[in-house]
């Protein structure tokens, strides 16, 4: 199963608040409820985090067994 944890934890140590990616980034906020309820994101969206976060896929997504 994906997990998004390293996703919550690199906004909070990039400084970057959900709405600064909704106004400042134009992700869109049905996006942002995707990662929150656990669904799944396209891999665009994936790079489009890595290039505003400065970061890796890694930092984005986990693989947790069920």
């Amino acid at each position: 199963m994906i997990s998004y944890k390293p996703f919550w934890n690199t906004l909070k140590s990039k400084s970057v608040s959900t709405y600064a990616l909704i106004n400042k980034y134009n992700i869109s906020s049905a996006t942002i409820d995707r990662i929150k309820k656990g669904k799944g994101i396209s891999t665009m969206k994936i790079d489009d985090f890595c290039r505003i976060l400065d970061c890796t896929v890694s930092d984005i997504i986990e693989y947790e067994k069920e």
